[in-house]
C-alpha cells in the first residue's frame, strides 16, 4: 500500500519502568536521535521527556518517564508523580524491565499494582535480553505473564536495536487515526533550554557517577541564538555543599572543562550549530526545597 493510501495516525505511548531499566536508551532508538539522557546511575531521567518518531504515515509521541520507585524525598515524589501523569496521557503503555537484575518482577511489582484497573493496552518489554541465558528469559516471561494481563510481550536489547523495529510496529497499531500534532521534522517537545541543561547533566553523571550523588541540577541561564554562526549558552550547575562544588570543578578546573567539552559537542550535534558554552558552579544548599528549581525541571513541587 502506498503511503498516501495509508490512514494518518498520531498518538502517545508511555514508557514506564523501574529506575535504570533502559527507557531513555529505548526512546533514543525509537526516535532515531538523542532526546533523553543516558547514564549508568539510576533515576537519571527527572522530567517527562517527550520524543517524537515519524514512521511512514504515523507520528508516535513517546513519553519517557522517570523511573517508578518508592519515593522518600520531595524530589523523588515529584519524579514518580511525573511518571504516573505520563501514563494518564497515553493511548498505550509499555513497561520496560531490565532482565539482568536480580529480581526483575520484584522491581516492577509497584508499577503492576499501580496499573490495576487500567483500561489501556499494556505491553511488557523485557530489555537487555543479551545479558541473560534464554532459559532464564523464558521463566521471567512466564512469571510476568502470571502477574499481570499483558496484551503482548516483547524481548529486546535496546542498546543494539535488537527487537526494536517489531516493538515500533506494535506501537503504530496502538495509536489512533488522526492528524499529526507536531511538525514532521520535530523530534522532541523539550524546550531547547531544558534540552541543553539535560545534556550537561548527563555529562556530569557520566564523569562523576561515583563521586557525586543526585543532589545537583543544571539550569540554562542564557540561550542566545542571535548569532547564527555560534550560539551562546550559559548554564549554572547547582550543588548542595562546597565539597561537591570542588568535585565538579576538579583539580585546577580540569573536571568542569571536560564536562563542558563533552556537553558542547553534543549540543553542536543536537542543534546543528557551533555553541559557545559557559558553565558556572554554585552552592545552593536548599535547592531541593525550592519551588523555582522544580518549575525549571518541569516538575510539580506540591505532590
Amino acid at each position: 500500500m502506498d503511503k498516501n493510501d495509508t490512514p494518518q495516525r498520531c498518538g502517545f505511548i508511555a514508557l514506564i519502568g523501574a529506575p535504570n531499566a533502559g527507557k531513555s536508551t529505548l526512546i533514543n532508538q525509537l526516535v532515531g536521535a538523542k532526546v533523553a539522557i543516558v547514564s549508568p546511575k539510576v533515576q537519571t531521567t527527572r522530567t517527562r521527556v517527550t520524543g517524537i518518531a515519524m514512521h511512514e504515515n504515523s507520528q508516535i509521541i513517546f513519553i519517557d518517564t522517570p523511573g517508578i520507585f518508592a519515593p522518600e524525598k520531595r524530589l523523588d515524589r515529584s519524579m514518580v508523580h511525573a511518571a504516573w501523569e505520563g501514563v494518564k496521557d497515553a493511548d498505550a503503555v509499555a513497561i520496560l524491565v531490565d532482565v539482568s537484575r536480580k529480581n526483575p518482577l520484584g522491581d516492577t511489582q509497584r508499577i503492576l499494582d499501580g496499573l490495576k484497573g487500567n483500561t489501556k493496552p499494556v505491553a511488557l518489554v523485557l530489555n537487555k535480553i543479551d545479558l541473560i541465558p534464554k532459559d532464564r528469559l523464558i521463566v521471567l516471561a512466564h512469571e510476568f505473564n502470571e502477574a499481570f494481563p499483558f496484551e503482548k510481550i516483547f524481548m529486546i536489547a535496546a542498546l543494539n536495536n535488537d527487537g526494536v523495529p517489531d516493538l515500533m510496529q506494535y506501537f503504530i497499531e496502538k495509536i489512533p487515526e488522526g492528524v499529526f500534532l507536531y511538525p514532521e521534522d520535530e523530534i522532541t517537545t523539550l524546550p531547547m533550554r531544558l534540552l541543553a541543561a539535560e545534556i550537561t547533566r548527563e555529562k556530569i553523571f557520566l564523569q562523576l557517577h561515583k563521586e557525586l550523588p543526585y543532589s545537583c541540577t543544571v539550569e540554562t541561564e542564557t540561550f542566545d541564538e542571535s548569532n547564527p554562526e555560534k550560539w551562546l549558552i550559559e548554564q549554572t550547575i547547582y550543588v548542595q555543599r562546597e565539597s561537591q562544588r570542588a568535585i565538579v570543578l576538579g583539580h585546577k578546573g580540569a573536571r568542569i572543562k571536560a564536562i563542558g567539552t563533552a556537553a558542547r559537542k553534543d549540543m553542536r550535534d543536537q542543534f546543528e550549530v557551533p555553541v559557545h558554552l559557559q558553565l558556572f558552579v554554585k552552592v545552593r544548599d536548599a535547592w531541593l526545597e525550592d519551588p523555582e528549581r522544580y518549575r525549571a525541571m518541569g516538575l510539580e513541587y506540591k505532590v
